[in-house]
């Protein structure tokens, strides 16, 4: 039996307008939803995903944006068939969040600070059903429950910053069901999630959607999220979609060569390549900005780029025949939880834990584990931007834990740091050629600033930037642009050591190789040595010589990155890897047979 349609979009257009241009953000594209269907919208930032999801719910910001064409039409089983571009606004206010309900990317943004998560879901049930306080609040803890929060009466009395990342992405889900909706639209729900909670969060949003019978769209830039949950595909490309299809189909089948490239770009797990492919091995687009396809497929070009576990032993032989360059002793490091009405300290948090490891010169160390598993704060105890509770760690033979704040302020030319989020990590009132000059000023690099000027410069055009960026401001550049900023920075000092504290966790997956193939090139070209710090294992994999797994402030395993994925010994790390979402054919197959024995029960 056919399932019924419940959304088609006809010819959409969404305009953006300037003083200089107009941008179709969305150009003219078409595609349904069916009851009970998950649709995966995927594409790099600028692709017009989330713009297709604001302009069904209708809330593109006019000016600048505008929708210039098309029809969405909803076919509603309470208020029959409407074109949502021309019903008015109290129509769609009645029909937003009630019957076609969102989830946004971030939500600590989302949710409001200074309400209780229970206020914000009552107000959510009192607004979309006619209940009193009480009922409202029974409805809430309900939804609580039925999204799987534990202990919900605390988490309705709990502001957003006492839960943690995934807890308050299922706040906001039990939000979107607060109006029991029939579609249901998820705008990138995953990306900053740890990839247990992401497999918890997904199988929480099919468990829903077949009890509910709802129609998702799910919008993305990783195809292997989408591989576990998407029914179909549509891939948008600068506002267009390039291609759509069953989601079999576009995994065993990619046609267009962005498609393909977005595939083949995410680090694989079952193999160890030199660097990884990126969008324009598929696709390049000359002057005049026509697509050119290189007519080449993921095989071929893969094959190309696999190291073997010959060449893999050699160079470990090498690296690991040397003294090591950091040695981490028994490291501790506390934080006092204070309460009580005068502050007093009651308790306290170990988040590094007698850690002791060493790395060695030329080797990227792999650091992994979920989030609160104390792998960020061992990364800023070796440098001392937390101080550490007790323990040891030896840089170049000298103890840098007994340096005076003088000495560790110059010892820091020596181990940089790159951090998580490259937008706050700017000055957004200097130019990045400040930011990058401000350092290598404090620790007397070179003469003069033109000197210095020349220098960055040729850093800028080093990491795949421009020189005339130079007087450009932070807001100017997307988050892969920052990043590589962020990156010329470290290198700016000429550090022997870099911590690389999950350099690439807020960007698009094309974006991320391109930022990761950056990092191995200038390891092997300045020889750089890396503690490399993620969530996420397979990008840690691909990183990494040996790897640590961290978890509650411990080292749970450490060993070669490989024998670890391969042979992993502890539960915790074998339910790490269990939980990559892998976009593998076989298991695209099995999710299919899964989804259809679940829907035959139902």
């Amino acid at each position: 039996m056919a399932k019924e349609i419940l959304l088609e979009i006809k010819n959409l257009v969404t305009e953006f307008h300037n003083e200089e241009e107009t941008v179709k953000a969305v150009n003219d594209i078409s595609f349904t939803l069916k009851r009970g269907e998950t649709i995966g919208i995927v594409g790099e930032s600028g692709s017009g995903k989330s713009v297709t999801a604001l302009s069904i719910m209708r809330l593109i910001p006019n000016p600048p944006g505008k929708i210039t064409a098309g029809s969405i039409i909803y076919h509603s089983k309470t208020h029959g068939d409407s074109d949502i571009l021309k019903i008015s606004e109290n129509e769609m206010r009645a029909l937003r969040g009630n019957e076609i309900a969102m989830i946004f990317q971030e939500p600590m943004t989302s949710l409001n600070p200074v309400y209780t998560c229970g206020d914000q879901v009552m107000e959510a049930v009192l607004l979309h059903q006619k209940v009193s306080k009480k009922e409202a609040k029974e409805i809430t803890i309900k939804l609580f429950k039925e999204v799987q929060l534990p202990r919900p009466e605390g988490i309705f009395d709990s502001f957003p910053h006492q839960i943690s990342g995934g807890q308050k992405q299922r706040v906001m889900i039990a939000m979107a069901m607060s109006g029991k909706p029939e579609i249901l639209i998820a705008d990138e729900p995953t990306t900053a999630l740890d990839v247990t909670v992401q497999a918890a969060i997904l199988d929480l949003m099919l468990k829903l959607q077949r009890e509910h019978d709802m129609g998702i769209i799910f919008i993305t830039h990783d195809l292997g999220v989408i591989a576990e949950l998407a029914d179909r595909v549509v891939v948008m490309y600068k506002g267009k979609i390039v291609e759509q299809g069953s989601v079999l189909d576009i995994f065993s089948k990619p046609q267009h060569p962005y498609t393909k490239g977005l595939l083949a770009c995410r680090p694989l797990l079952d193999k160890r390549l030199r660097w990884l492919p990126t969008v324009a091995h598929f696709m390049k687009t000359d002057v005049n900005g026509k697509m050119i396809e290189t007519n080449q497929s993921i095989d071929e070009v893969t094959e190309k780029l696999i190291v073997t576990a010959e060449e893999r032993e050699e160079n470990h032989k090498k690296l690991y025949d040397k003294e090591p360059i950091l040695q981490v002793k028994n490291l501790k490091t506390y934080f006092g939880v204070k309460k009580g009405i005068f502050g007093k300290v009651k308790d306290f948090v170990c988040a590094v834990d007698d850690v002791s490891f060493d790395v060695y010169p030329g080797e990227t160390l792999g650091l992994v584990g979920e989030s609160g598993c104390g792998k960020t704060t061992l990364g800023r105890s070796i440098l001392r931007l937390i101080e550490p509770t007790e323990g040891t760690v030896i840089f170049n033979g000298k103890n840098i834990t007994d340096l005076s704040e003088k000495e560790m302020r110059e010892q820091r030319r020596d181990i940089q740091i790159i951090f998580q989020d490259p937008y706050s990590s700017l000055n957004p009132r200097i130019t990045i050629g400040q930011a990058i000059m401000e350092p290598m000023k404090v620790h007397g690099i070179l003469e003069n600033d033109k000197e210095r000027k020349a220098h960055v410069t040729a850093l800028l055009e080093r990491v795949n930037m421009s020189g005339s960026h130079f007087y450009r401001y932070p807001h100017e550049f997307s988050g892969g642009q920052r990043q590589r900023i962020c990156i010329a920075r470290a290198l700016a000092l000429r550090p022997k050591f870099i911590i690389c504290d999950e350099p690439v966790s807020a960007l698009d997956v094309s974006v991320q190789a391109q930022v990761l193939n950056l990092l191995n090139e200038l390891k092997r070209e300045f020889d750089f040595t890396y503690i490399f710090i993620s969530h996420d294992l397979s990008v840690v994999k691909f990183m990494s010589d040996r790897m640590i797994v961290m978890n509650k402030g411990k080292i749970e395993e450490i060993g070669d990155a490989d024998e670890i994925y391969n042979h992993p010994k502890t539960d915790y790390t074998i339910n790490l890897i269990s939980a990559i979402p892998t976009g593998q054919l076989k298991d695209i197959r099995a999710s299919i047979r899964k989804k259809k024995k679940l829907n035959a029960q139902k």
